[in-house]
């Protein structure tokens, strides 16, 4: 919707019932939208007054290929090339410093990165706000500033599915092998040894395998440990469901109940702060001596130099490690020489499947954010899960568009109430929609879901929400703003409607363009109106009148085809029983 700021004064009225003290007669104000300008007439005067406005961000046409560079800086399977090439114009560029990713950054819409490649606050500053998405190829998205793409309006998008399988299945490879020796059995027998009784193993089944952090790939190792290996399995994650777990017979325990009993332990948390170097001398120290530890999750999260004592003093007996907190690690590396460990270059999500999938996933997600599609991917933005999006997709339309109709009404929207009528509702999509709608027609800032939250914090718009227990996914949605007026819209035939403006009840589609006014509810008004913009060549596609009493006060919406000129506002501005009016270009 095509808009700019207005101060629209009839909102001081839409809020009382019938009121037998009115004035007759006040200035009233016609708003004409025109490109970056607002033109306040002045029926009173006769007054025109311009004031320039800040540029509206607008959103591309993407109907070629040709708008879209895409940045592959680490190597993608073909099959997601294919997929990104349909949409825009792709370049591989591997092993990038960063200087030379902060060079080529201006000129890109997208990055697809996997997990070597830094993305920094100093990557999103160079891209100049040109940067609109950056794709994860795979799960974890610690090598991501999620805070610096969020202020510069960034998507990030990962694919967390299709290597997950790949990650586990390499989890209980290590698990296994590290359990009978597999690796330096294999070195011992190159080397021309024969050494049966030095590698004699420990047996898995019966044991207890401590699964740290029980999320998609966690699931996988924690399901085949119990099913296929006969073990006993315990999880810690303070954010993963009870029920989820005990449906494959996991019981969640606190961080140090499960690394104190178990024989083996598998790290598949994320690197956050919280977790960096979480497993270190201290945590060591509270382990069963002699456990095993497999990490084909982050390596930050292992402090090294102390897994490295804790392996010489047996704290530790054994190690298998498919990442590092330097990768590659040094050559020199004390822990990767250990004979104790057991080592891959990164492997988790490293198979053909895997990676074919995890190159489809991730080019459809940042095909999908270049569109501008609602995403289940989404990281640093509200996600909707898949089945949703198609339902709430008009909601997402009509809370944007009664954003923009709020802003134009009051002149300043910097407490805002919204009010959902929901059966069950999760508001923060919805909620960055409104923001977009209220802040982005006088803003110069590229506003998106991403970054609506931090611009409202930082141009001082306070938003507050309440869910009133609702029939549907969304009866309706009402805002209430700077208590001075309140509008509420609904879907109505899968298109946004206007329902309520103050206390009158009208059926406004938000589409298209619309005259709005308030007026003394009298005999031929809408003959008058309706003459007038007929002279003026404009043909009517609706009208909506709602009224609280007979001929006191009335809102009229008058859906119109053409853009009314200055002249045709004006004439029925002039008109007495109207008492003010605003042009709407929805």
């Amino acid at each position: 919707m095509a808009c700019t700021k207005a101060t629209f004064t009839f909102s001081q009225y839409c809020s009382d019932r019938c009121s037998s003290s009115r004035r007759r007669r006040r200035a009233s104000a016609v708003s004409f939208f025109n490109g970056n300008s607002v033109m306040r007439l002045s029926s009173h005067r006769g007054a025109l007054l311009t004031n320039n406005v800040l540029e509206t961000s607008k959103s591309k046409d993407k109907s070629s290929s040709n708008n879209n560079i895409i940045l592959v800086s680490e190597k993608l399977g073909e099959a997601g090339l294919k997929v990104l090439r349909e949409w825009g114009d792709v370049e591989c560029a591997y092993d990038l410093s960063p200087e030379e990713l902060c060079s080529k950054i201006s000129c890109c819409d997208a990055l697809i990165v996997r997990s070597a490649t830094k993305v920094t606050r100093e990557v999103f500053q160079a891209s100049k706000g040109r940067l609109k998405v950056v794709g994860r190829a795979g799960v974890g998205i610690d090598n991501v500033d999620l805070q610096a793409a969020t202020e510069f309006g960034c998507i990030v998008v990962n694919a967390p599915t299709s290597n997950t399988v790949a990650a586990a299945e390499l989890a209980i490879a290590h698990l296994a092998a590290m359990a009978r020796n597999v690796a330096r059995a294999d070195a011992s027998m190159k080397a021309s040894k024969w050494e049966r009784n030095k590698y004699v193993g420990v047996s898995m089944v019966g044991k207890t395998v401590a699964i740290m952090g029980f999320g998609k790939v966690g699931y996988e190792v924690a399901r085949r440990a119990k099913a296929a290996l006969g073990m006993n399995v315990v999880a810690h994650d303070p954010y993963a469901s009870a029920d989820r777990a005990s449906a494959i017979g996991v019981h969640l325990v606190s961080f140090d109940e499960a690394i104190s009993n178990a024989d083996f332990i598998s790290l598949h948390m994320p690197l956050i702060p919280s977790t960096h170097k979480i497993f270190n001398h201290t945590s060591f120290a509270k382990m069963k001596r002699g456990a095993r530890i497999i990490n084909v999750a982050r390596g930050g999260v292992i402090d090294e130099d102390d897994l490295v004592r804790a392996l010489d003093d047996g704290t530790v007996a054994e190690a298998a490690l498919d990442v590092f907190t330097e990768e590659p690690p040094a050559k020199d590396s004390k822990l990767v020489k250990h004979e104790k460990v057991t080592v891959t270059p990164h492997l988790g999500g490293s198979t053909k499947e895997a990676q074919e999938g995890v190159a489809i996933e991730i080019a459809e997600a940042v095909m999908g954010a270049l569109k501008g599609e609602l995403s289940a991917r989404a990281v640093n933005a509200p996600a909707v899960p898949t089945e949703l999006v198609a339902e709430l997709a008009p909601y997402v339309v009509l809370a944007e568009k009664l954003g923009r109709v709020a802003v134009q009404l009051v002149s300043e929207s910097r407490d805002v109430k919204v009010v959902y009528r929901s059966a069950d509702l999760d508001t923060r999509l919805l909620r960055a929609m409104i923001i977009k709608g209220l802040i982005e027609p006088t803003s110069n800032s590229a506003i998106n879901l991403v970054n609506a939250d931090f611009i409202a914090k930082e141009k001082g718009v306070r938003i507050s929400e309440e869910i009133i227990a609702g029939v549907e996914l969304i009866d309706s949605i009402q805002l209430q703003i700077s208590n001075v007026i309140s509008i509420e819209g609904k879907v109505k035939y899968g298109s946004p409607h206007l329902t309520r403006v103050g206390s009158f009840d009208v059926d406004v589609s938000l589409e298209g363009n619309l005259i709005l006014y308030r007026q003394v509810d009298q005999p031929g008004m809408i003959g008058r109106v309706g003459t007038i913009l007929g002279q003026h060549n404009i043909n009517v596609s609706f009208m909506s009148l709602g009224r609280t009493c007979r001929r006191k006060m009335a809102i009229v919406a008058i859906g119109v085809d053409e853009e009314p000129s200055k002249e045709a506002l004006q004439h029925i501005g002039s008109l007495p029983a109207i008492q003010d009016l605003v042009f709407l270009k929805l």
